[in-house]
């Protein structure tokens, strides 16, 4: 009896040891990455200060000195707002630029004798100027 249990505790050692020497190899498929594209975040400038002065220096030489074609309708002019790519933007006057050097880098558009200025960079209003 001491044999037939002396082999069941080599064969007991034996099955247990081949157990724990197997190696277990797991293999994935290739998982595809999904990459959400944002839009970037538009970079809004502040709202254009002028002083009194400036504003109907601006307001006088667009409305006076250049001929403009209407804004198409249902515009969005607020400021903060951005305007389709179908509005026509003007670049600023260089007698304009040179007397309010802060309205340089903006195009403008004229909309119900409004001078509207936009960050032509966004498309977005920055400025509203009524005389």
């Amino acid at each position: 009896m001491k044999t037939h249990f002396g082999y069941a505790v080599i064969a007991l050692g034996l099955f247990s040891g081949t157990a724990l020497a197997q190696t277990t190899i797991i293999t994935r498929e290739p998982v595809e990455e999904t990459v959400i594209m944002r839009e970037a975040a538009p970079i809004v400038r502040e709202r254009v200060e002028l002083t009194p002065a400036q504003r109907t220096t601006v307001y006088r030489t667009i409305t006076k000195e250049r001929t403009v074609a209407p804004a198409p309708a249902g515009v969005a002019v607020r400021i903060g707002e951005r305007i389709p790519a179908s509005a026509q933007l003007y670049a600023i006057p260089e007698s304009v630029a040179v007397e309010v050097p802060t309205v340089k880098s903006y195009k403008y558009m004229v909309v119900n004798n409004r001078v509207v200025l936009v960050d032509p960079a966004t498309s977005t209003v920055v400025g509203e100027i009524v005389e």
